[in-house]
């Protein structure tokens, strides 16, 4: 952790707004290892692991599975260490941000994961604060101090374990807001789409990403009947589950996609096969074993409807709202719900 985040920093069970302190006990350089933060009104203190400062207590923490996955699956959806632009061709297609408005910001990137958006973003020259509830912050920090590819223009990644129902970050202090990819999986997705526009800057975009109700869902028999008891597994088992499905049904999805007007069939299979041209077939099938996990694992899976989060983020004041399938666009306004400059 390095001692600029402190400045952003506040305590999610007061918010008084009075700060916090700062007491290390170990550091290297200007990477803070250890120590504790400590509200100065009401005394709660948060430990600093591992250089991340940790703010989730174990009996909120409904997403474990996750921290497992990613430490498991850290780099692979990373494009400078996985070798490939998967990640980066979809952050600016969906984001509609560019390189050259993100260098210099500070983006705040809300269910980061093992960060794969968050590098993207600090490869561009962003300063990025990456926040997820689970250990998965330890697997984004370890690629953030991963050398390997590093651009020239890179910024900074902040790892923060914390929630996005109750955000340890002072208001209106950031550049962007990003999430992508976790709404769905939080118990109440509207809470934690409401609360993030809190931390913007007016004239700040708001970008999200979740799971689009999708009719098509419910032919999908299979993975949805196994999901009513796969989130109770240990995780264990979901990858022991999961690598058996990969091991019978990849190479039939992988035929599968090279038919036009077959590969359609592909999301009735009970695995969640990734067939990208563009990489080579191992790393398909280590996607496709991720991305089954990730479908078998989670707690919860609660998919939305484009317009209603429209309206929503409507109802908060946000301006030049944008929404489709999956995707919603706002901008933080100006106090009084005007449009920013």
């Amino acid at each position: 952790m390095r001692a600029w985040l402190i400045d952003i920093l506040d305590c999610p069970e007061c918010r008084s707004d009075a700060g916090l302190t700062l007491k290390i006990d170990t550091q290297t350089h200007d990477d803070i290892l250890s120590g504790v933060l400590e509200c100065q009104a009401c005394a709660r203190s948060f430990p600093i692991r591992d250089g991340i400062p940790r703010f989730v207590q174990a009996d909120e923490n409904y997403s474990e599975n996750f921290g497992v996955q990613w430490r498991s699956f850290r780099a692979i959806q990373v494009d400078r260490i996985a070798g490939h632009t998967l990640t980066q061709s979809r952050f600016l297609k969906y984001t509609g941000w560019s390189p050259e408005w993100l260098k210099g910001k500070l983006v705040f990137d809300g269910g980061a994961g093992a960060g794969r958006f968050s590098d993207v973003m600090a490869q561009f020259g962003a300063r990025v604060v990456a926040c997820d509830l689970s250990s998965a912050v330890d697997a984004c920090r370890a690629n953030e101090y991963d050398t390997m590819g590093r651009s020239s223009a890179r910024g900074e990644i902040e790892t923060v374990q914390g929630s996005l129902l109750n955000l340890p970050f002072k208001s209106g202090v950031f550049d962007a807001v990003h999430c992508a990819g976790v709404i769905q999986h939080i118990p109440d997705p509207d809470a934690a789409m409401s609360a993030m526009p809190a931390l913007a800057k007016n004239g700040a975009p708001i970008f999200y990403n979740f799971y689009e109700i999708d009719p098509m869902s419910k032919f999908q028999v299979f993975k949805y009947l196994m999901r009513r008891i796969t989130p109770d597994w240990p995780i264990s088992r979901v990858f022991i589950f999961s690598r058996w499905l990969c091991r019978l049904f990849f190479i039939p999805s992988y035929i599968m996609s090279r038919i036009p007007k077959v590969r359609f069939f592909n999301r009735f299979l009970p695995i969640c096969s990734v067939h990208h041209p563009h990489i080579a077939l191992r790393q398909q099938y280590e996607m496709t074993l991720l991305d089954t996990i990730d479908w078998y694992g989670p707690k919860y899976e609660i998919r939305q409807d484009h317009r209603h989060v429209g309206r929503l983020m409507e109802s908060l004041g946000l301006t030049g709202v944008r929404t489709a399938n999956g995707i919603a666009h706002a901008t933080k306004g100006s106090i009084h719900g005007g449009s920013a400059d």
